[in-house]
C-alpha cells in the first residue's frame, strides 16, 4: 500500500491520473515522478493539450462521433457513401473500423448497449435518432457493428426491430468475429472481412 508522499502537491496529482482507467496508485505515482523530472514545458503541453481536448472536442450532432465542429468530419465527406451506416457502440468502435479501410460510409454512435444489469436502457442509447435518420436520410442499409456478446446481440434485435417497418437492409458483421470478443481488440484482418462478407440480420435467425 503506498503511504503518504511528503507532498500534498504530489498526492493530488497521483489521486486524479490513479482515476484513470487501468491506472493505479503506483502506475499513478510512477506516472506523476516522470511527469515531474521532464521539462516544466513538457508537463504545460501535456496539461495543456488535455485542457484543449476536453474543452473543443463534442459530440457530432448527426452521428454522435467525437468532432471539433458540430458536424464531424466524416458525415461532412461528399466522398463517403451517405446511403449506408455502419452502427456501432462507441467512438473507439469508429476507429477501429476506420483502420480497415472496408467501410465506405457514415457512422451512428449509439453511446453503448442495452444491459439491464447495468442499468442501460434503450432510452440511454442513441436509437430513436438512428430511427429518425433512416426515416429522413434515405438510407439504404444499416450494418449492426456491434461486438458479438449477449449485450451486443440484445441491441442488435432491438434495432432490427424498431427498423423492421422503414424500407432499409439490415446487415451485421460476418461471426469470423469470436463471440464474446469485443470489437476494439479484432485484428484489422478479421474485422475488415467481417464487414466485407456482412449478412441480413434477418438471415441470422433459427430456421423454422
Amino acid at each position: 500500500m503506498i503511504q503518504s508522499f511528503n507532498s500534498s502537491l504530489l498526492e493530488n496529482a497521483v489521486n486524479e491520473l490513479s482515476k484513470l482507467p487501468g491506472i493505479g496508485r503506483k502506475t499513478a505515482l510512477r506516472l506523476a515522478l516522470h511527469i515531474l523530472r521532464r521539462d516544466e514545458s513538457e508537463a504545460t503541453a501535456l496539461g495543456e493539450s488535455i485542457i484543449n481536448m476536453r474543452r473543443n472536442i463534442c459530440y457530432c450532432s448527426r452521428c454522435h462521433n467525437i468532432s471539433e465542429h458540430e458536424i464531424c468530419p466524416i458525415c461532412n465527406d461528399s466522398r463517403r457513401d451517405a446511403t449506408t451506416v455502419c452502427v456501432v457502440e462507441n467512438v473507439k468502435d469508429v476507429i477501429t473500423i476506420e483502420s480497415t479501410h472496408q467501410h465506405p460510409g457514415l457512422y451512428h454512435v449509439l453511446g453503448g448497449v442495452i444491459s439491464p444489469l447495468d442499468g442501460v436502457s434503450p432510452s440511454d442509447l442513441e436509437i430513436e435518432s438512428l430511427v429518425k435518420r433512416v426515416s429522413e436520410e434515405n438510407l439504404q442499409e444499416v450494418i449492426l457493428a456491434l461486438s458479438p456478446t449477449i449485450e451486443g446481440d440484445t441491441t442488435n434485435f432491438y434495432i432490427y426491430r424498431k427498423l423492421a417497418d422503414l424500407p432499409v437492409r439490415v446487415t451485421m458483421l460476418a461471426r469470423g468475429l469470436s463471440i464474446g470478443n469485443e470489437l476494439e481488440y479484432t485484428d484489422e484482418l478479421t474485422l475488415g472481412k467481417s464487414i466485407q462478407n456482412r449478412v441480413l440480420f434477418s438471415d441470422t435467425f433459427p430456421k423454422k
